[in-house]
């Protein structure tokens, strides 16, 4: 199993080419970021159990250009957005952030996306909370008709186009792996049905591999050979018994969650962590 780092890169926490230097140099396999394009000040979406948001969901950076600075310092850790919101963004412009990124890093980018949770948020990019996965679905099919297609085209719902030439296309073919984020049954359908992995939160181990069960079950189901399809459990605690019970049930990867601290805080933590690496 491999393992991976995340960090909500902000302006106040260690810079992200060095941290992917740090990580690199002690044979973590990977770095991902998150998105929120910004917070409304209304908050009327909750946060997580009705606690209150954390001060680095208002300060992230965009995480194509935080990824190709991380890519540019590194040449084997891969990259990856834990989550990106693609219903806030456009989806011709993201289809090229996509491939951009993963062409200037040879091939090492890991698109996570999901639907996200705060309303107004995505009310702000003019999406519905209510019809927001049905978007991402019609997103994600449309990208995939421009990163394998030479002329592309989609007419849809929410996405909708006609004939277009896009350049450049990703490097790994046919695209960059699709991880979506999430729990849900209906979550776990969608990654069967249209993307190649799972992105589910591993603070919770028991409903990781409980989900896994599930996953293979909706594989196998549908046909989809699970050898199609990844694991990466964001957020994994940093426990030797949590790991060995995710490598043995067949988690592809541990994510463990960075806090967006300088250097002096979160270098320790990269040596403590790195002590878990098989």
């Amino acid at each position: 199993m491999k393992i991976g780092l995340c960090i909500f890169a902000t302006e106040y926490a260690i810079r992200i080419d060095e941290l992917a230097r740090e990580a690199e140099a002690r044979n973590f396999e990977s770095l991902w970021v998150p998105e929120h394009t910004h917070i409304p000040t209304s908050r009327r979406s909750a946060f997580a159990g009705g606690q209150q948001l954390p001060e680095q969901y208002k300060h992230t950076l965009d995480p194509f250009v935080a990824l190709t600075a991380a890519a540019a310092a590194t040449k084997t850790l891969r990259v990856g957005t834990g989550i990106c919101l693609i219903i806030e963004r456009d989806t011709i412009t993201t289809a090229k952030s996509v491939a951009s990124l993963d062409l200037l890093s040879h091939g090492r980018f890991e698109f996570g996306l999901g639907g996200g949770w705060n309303a107004e948020e995505m009310e702000h990019h003019g999406t519905e909370f209510k019809s927001r996965f049905k978007r991402l679905e019609e997103q994600v099919r449309a990208m995939k008709e421009i990163w394998t297609k030479d002329v592309a085209e989609f007419h849809g719902q929410f996405v909708n186009f006609d004939p277009i030439w896009a350049w450049p296309k990703p490097e790994q073919k046919p695209y960059p792996p699709i991880l979506l984020g999430g729990e849900s049954g209906y979550t776990l359908q969608r990654v069967v049905d249209f993307c190649d992995g799972w992105y589910p939160r591993g603070r919770a181990p028991e409903k990781v591999l409980e989900g896994l069960k599930d996953l293979k079950a909706r594989a196998a189901k549908a046909g989809r050979d699970m050898k199609t399809l990844t694991v990466s459990a964001f957020a994994t605690p940093p426990d030797k018994k949590v790991l060995d019970d995710f490598a043995a049930a067949g988690v592809t990867r541990s994510i463990f969650l960075l806090p967006p601290e300088p250097r002096d805080k979160v270098l320790p933590l990269l040596d403590q962590y790195a002590k878990l690496i098989r």
